[in-house]
């Protein structure tokens, strides 16, 4: 056994800055992630004689586990907890507790092609056509920020309740003083589009006028004996000024890795016992926090990290309740059903053909040079899932691609036709890579579930009435304006109404009239 390295080494090398702190065991297999705003301090706390005997039962076994450390200098606290919370994620340490679950940093959002852009708060950053900033590490400072800088830049807080954001008078902001109200003429749409270029050159920390004057406002009051408006504004001033903090955003190109897609591969070809090394994987996933909306996602990686043009997103349509067995049948038999009928439109000699659809599909994958069914199809769940997905493989004729489940509470491995889990060992490649996989998929279908949900707020009565589809729906409320208003037209308003017939007019008129008022979301947020 090799012998421990001296730590006392490293830690003298140790600034007193705050910074992030790597450990790894004897293996180079990382087990701790953690910040300082004094690395030496902190670690040094590790190291201490006196603390293998004070410490809980957990923190021996970590001290005692460490053989390697690395640090990283950053530039302030807010700085180390975006950095930890990154490597964490990375890495998924043995030893952290916090971070690991799949919740992200917040950002700020502005749709700038937007008729009246408005910031708002979201954790994932999409290629919408919208500018982004962040991520911050301290949530309260940011939501304050954000309410403060609304008032003072006169911003849009509020959300259209129909489609089109066509109908602004439904919100009271500018009647407070919150909004300069562009919906309603105050401004004009060129005046408020300067305001929202200053709120974004706030928040990128190019101006910092707004400080100085809160600071200026802060010492004022403080002079008047006004402390409670002092008191108010030196929290204020905290805020901006942590919130526009100049800060390193870090990618996953610039964390270090002990991420190794090959040797992961290989691993889990090993482990596994596949004939192949598992190239191409797919992973399902199903979502149904309520019933409401029940969906699936389906993730690819290739070689080993992820293959986004490959992913794919499923509402569950055939199956009726929460039935987590059912909704991964559904979607393992849309899946797969689907690529065997395009591979059998690819296949001229399909109609004469007699070999087996695994082997079919093979064939034709190898002549058209695309892949067509994965190495290895992971289900998220038990054997229950599990068995599920493998019906409805063999019912579509698909016997050769290996299939196993993985139960997120215990991180164990069902395989068909095995009575027993497989669990690997926690520092395994091949584990890591599976639960790379299955966080992704898990990740894109709890994202798509909350998509779904969000649209629920610009639904409208019209969407439940057969034969009116989104252009018809989007061409009635251009010409009324609103559902309200449509309900006191008369069908001949109705089917003037181009795409409209008269017998759709009046299907539109008897669902109105007899449709019960809808209670609509609160409008401002």
């Amino acid at each position: 056994m090799a012998e421990r390295p001296d730590l006392n080494v490293i830690l003298r090398d140790m600034p007193h800055k705050p910074g992030v702190y790597v450990m790894r065991d004897r293996l180079k297999h990382v087990i701790y992630v953690g910040k300082a705003g004094d690395l030496r301090k902190r670690v040094g706390s590790y190291l201490m004689p006196s603390r293998r005997m004070t410490a809980d039962p957990k923190t021996r076994a970590l001290i005692e586990s460490v053989w390697d450390l690395e640090y990283h200098v950053v530039r302030s606290d807010a700085e180390a907890v975006l950095f930890e919370g990154r490597l964490i994620k990375e890495f998924r340490p043995k030893y952290n507790v916090s971070f690991k679950d799949d919740k992200r940093f917040l950002l700020v959002r502005v749709g700038l092609g937007d008729r009246y852009p408005r910031f708002a708060l979201t954790r994932l950053k999409k290629e919408d056509g919208g500018r982004y900033f962040g991520p911050f590490a301290h949530s309260g400072a940011l939501r304050s920020t954000l309410n403060t800088m609304r008032k003072k830049f006169g911003l849009r807080a509020c959300r259209a309740p129909i489609p089109g954001e066509r109908d602004f008078k439904h919100c009271l902001d500018h009647v407070i003083k919150n909004c300069s109200a562009p919906c309603v003429g105050k401004v004009t749409r060129e005046e408020y589009m300067n305001r929202v270029q200053a709120a974004c050159e706030f928040l990128d920390g190019q101006s910092r006028e707004w400080i100085v004057q809160v600071e200026a406002d802060m010492k004022a009051a403080a002079e008047r004996l006004d402390f409670e408006k002092a008191a108010q504004l030196r929290n204020l001033l905290d805020d901006l000024r942590t919130t526009t903090k100049t800060m390193t955003r870090f990618t996953r190109k610039s964390l270090p890795t002990t991420i190794h897609p090959e040797a992961d591969i290989k691993a889990l070809q090993e482990a596994l016992g596949l004939p192949r090394p598992p190239r191409v994987m797919e992973c399902f996933d199903i979502s149904n926090i309520s019933s409401t909306h029940i969906v699936a996602s389906m993730v690819r990686f290739r070689d080993g990290v992820p293959d986004r043009a490959g992913y794919r997103k499923y509402r569950i349509h055939d199956t009726k309740g929460q039935d987590d067995f059912a909704s991964m049948a559904e979607v393992v038999r849309r899946r797969y059903g689907r690529l065997l009928r395009e591979a059998s439109a690819l296949d001229e000699s399909a109609e004469f053909n007699q070999e087996p659809a695994g082997e079919a599909v093979t064939r034709v994958a190898e002549d058209t040079r695309t892949t067509i069914i994965p190495d290895l199809i992971i289900v998220d769940g038990g054997r229950g899932q599990l068995s599920s997905a493998c019906k409805e493989l063999h019912r579509l004729g698909l016997h050769e691609p290996p299939v196993i489940g993985l139960a997120k509470e215990f991180e164990e491995i069902y395989r068909p036709d095995h009575p027993l889990p497989v669990k690997l060992p926690e520092d395994s490649g091949a584990l890591r890579l599976l639960q790379r996989i299955r966080d992704e998929a898990h990740r894109t279908a709890n994202g798509y579930h909350s998509l779904l949900l969000k649209r629920r707020i610009s639904e409208s009565s019209l969407d439940e009435i057969p034969g009116v589809s989104t252009a018809r729906k989007l061409a009635l409320l251009e010409r009324f304006g609103s559902v309200d208003r449509l309900k006191k037209a008369s069908v001949a308003t109705i089917s003037a109404v181009p795409g409209i017939s008269v017998s759709l007019a009046g299907t539109i008129f008897k669902h109105l009239s007899t449709k019960e008022p809808r209670q609509m979301p609160a409008p401002c947020q």
